[in-house]
């Protein structure tokens, strides 16, 4: 049934109006500026289209209202993607940078599939809109075909700044000068803006605040050391020296309105001065002072990310950096945790023993914060005798202290000895059941629980027989981009272990992960390869892989992939096409003799051995059928 004509017109209208404030939108100037610009540039040119519609009268039907209701949707959420990546913090977006490159990618891929549902061939438009439109669909097509490709050198020097504790000045210049923080004043926007995304996270940001905050630091000392003036004139810099900074209100506790020297968490959430609250709890009181919630337990847990955002505002605003101070002693050089902490520790296992259900959530809840602040911490936990307990709280009803309890087991397992204990505690079967049926966010730290515990040989063996491995690979089936990673993760180091390979294979691996060969926008591909090349060395895999028919997606990679990705898949194609003509066959049809020898030229070390492998065995053919 088709709409009435205001009704078309309203649609109408609101895509028109929905280009224009894209097209509107201020060019962005940070590492998202190039994925940004392209999809601007694409909406703007449908801008004809929508002027052209406006001054018709006839109505849709109901396939032309199908197509333009999805536009509308895939163009609202463009623009909501364009206008969050156009400010904020330069760092978190530089380490979110795969997930927003992903997000751009879905965004591609659902304008093009709204366009392919337009009957345009019904709709009254003059020729040359019509051509301009099949152009604009077009290259919509071809972005989701061929989705950004990454800053390698960007990748490297960021993975050496977070890994290195004294990191080479010229790695930190070119990140300076990448990120477009190359002045003082730049430096300071950036704190601040990493500031209001903890606030807006509600203090969820974990521990992407702590790589953002040393990396901060660093950056902060290139320029310092390059610039030590840095874009501030000598009027600034007197009125710098005599001005009293305004404190941002999250820094200052609740009740002295001082700012914080060692801010602390209670149970409610809330953030206080350690000194200000312990004064308020031995007097008598058991409420949150800002809130009049009844505080369901009194152990204070160091708000750490806190505490870096409040050094980094005072070295940008020249304020001497805050002292611990209290009652409690703080950590000792090469000690454990503080003795405050401690207590805090055995508080909270005692709730997660005899607490009733709300009460193990809470404490759940902050173990897992505790377990992934510091090495110390996770070694104090497990050796107050926490690890039993979290096992047991796997299966507990309530999702929220299941995820509290996987996620907590996690951070645990950083630690190698834990591992062990986590194990002997009878966990692989409970983690299984939780990637099985828990919450995505439990399915994705159970995955990566697995993962962790099977760096451990020993483990591979177990995990895989207690189950895992088909429900990783539903989670890489239905996940979440990051619960895909995880499950990938987590397969790829079980099937080192050559008895999970077959148990992988049984349960239909292959399908899922040559699927993601095929859907370069999905973000998988390097994944699936990687897995691949450990099936392929398989009998079993290598019959399983063969029947998905991969050999045109293998050549492609090894003609447009990245380094790694043609490795993996010469390698690929080496199992399937060694004792195989008929593989061997269909990767010469496709051209493989000229792929393989620039592989065997230009590729890695294995690549070029791969390479030259699969040439010889087409030699070989040769010889044969000359015979």
């Amino acid at each position: 049934m088709g709409l009435m004509e205001d009704s078309r017109g309203e649609l109408v209208s609101r895509i028109a109006e929905l280009v224009k404030e894209i097209s509107r939108l201020p060019e962005c100037k940070n590492i998202c500026k190039r994925m940004h610009g392209d999809l601007v540039r694409r909406i703007k040119l449908l801008s004809s289209l929508f002027e052209e519609l406006k001054d018709g009268s006839e109505e849709f039907d109901e396939e032309e209202i199908r197509g333009f209701e999805m536009l509308k949707i895939a163009l609202d959420s463009s623009k909501e993607l364009l206008q969050s990546v156009n400010g904020g913090s330069k760092l978190y977006q530089v380490l979110q940078r795969e997930n927003i490159a992903y997000k751009f990618q879905e965004m591609t891929e659902q304008i093009e599939e709204a366009l392919s549902q337009i009957p345009y061939d019904k709709l009254e438009l003059t020729e040359e809109v019509q051509e301009q439109i099949e152009l604009v669909h077009a290259q919509f097509r071809r972005a989701k075909e061929t989705p950004d490709s990454p800053d390698l050198q960007l990748d490297l020097d960021l993975a050496i700044a977070q890994k290195e504790r004294e990191t080479d000045p010229t790695v930190l210049r070119r990140i300076s000068e990448k990120l477009q923080l190359r002045t003082i004043n730049d430096l300071k926007k950036e704190s601040l803006a990493i500031h209001e995304l903890v606030v807006a996270s509600a203090g969820e940001a974990g521990d992407g605040v702590e790589k953002m905050s040393s990396l901060l630091r660093k950056l902060k000392d290139c320029v310092s050391v390059e610039s030590p003036e840095g874009d501030t004139s000598e009027g600034e810099k007197i009125f710098l020296r005599h001005r009293s900074p305004v404190i941002p209100d999250d820094f200052r506790c609740p009740i002295s309105l001082e700012l914080m020297k060692d801010p602390v968490i209670v149970s409610t959430g809330q953030t206080y001065e350690r000194s200000c609250i312990q004064k308020w709890l031995d007097a008598g009181h058991r409420t949150c002072p800002k809130t009049q919630q009844t505080l369901l337990h009194t152990a204070l847990t160091p708000n750490y990310v806190l505490k870096s955002l409040i050094a980094l505002w005072c070295e940008s605003n020249g304020v001497e950096l805050p002292k611990n101070q209290g009652n409690c002693r703080t950590k000792k050089p090469g000690g454990s945790v503080s003795d405050c902490d401690r207590n805090a520790v055995v508080i909270l296992l005692e709730k997660l023993a005899n607490g009733n259900p709300e009460q193990q959530r809470a404490a759940a809840g902050e173990l897992r914060l505790l377990a992934k602040r510091n090495a110390d911490n996770r070694v104090s936990i497990a050796e107050a005798g926490a690890i039993p307990l979290l096992v047991e709280l796997l299966s507990s009803a309530d999702p929220r202290t299941q995820e509290h309890a996987v996620t907590a087991l996690l951070n645990l397992s950083i630690n190698d000895s834990n591992k062990g204990s986590i194990v002997n505690a009878g966990a692989i079967p409970d983690i299984v059941d939780v990637l099985k049926k828990g919450s995505m966010e439990a399915r994705e730290n159970a995955a990566a629980t697995l993962f962790s515990l099977s760096v451990v040989d020993d483990n591979k063996m177990s995990i895989g027989a207690a189950g895992a491995i088909p429900a990783l690979i539903q989670l890489l089936c239905d996940g979440t981009p990051r619960g895909k990673k995880d499950a990938a993760t987590a397969i790829f180091n079980l099937c080192i272990y050559q008895g999970n390979k077959a148990r992988a294979v049984k349960a239909g691996i292959v399908t899922p992960l040559v699927r993601f060969l095929k859907d370069a926008g999905g973000g998988m591909v390097d994944e699936a390869l990687a897995i691949l090349a450990i099936l392929a060395g398989h009998q079993e895999g290598k019959t399983a892989i063969g029947q998905a028919e991969p050999i045109p997606v293998l050549m492609e990679i090894i003609r447009t992939g990245s380094p790694r990705n043609r490795e993996n898949a010469a390698a690929i194609l080496w199992s399937l096409c060694t004792g195989d003509l008929v593989q061997l066959n269909a990767a010469r049809q496709l051209g493989a003799e000229e792929a393989l020898k620039e592989l065997s030229e230009t590729g890695t070390d294995r690549a070029k051995r791969k390479a030259g492998s699969i040439l010889e065995l087409l030699q070989r053919i040769d010889v044969v059928s000359n015979l």
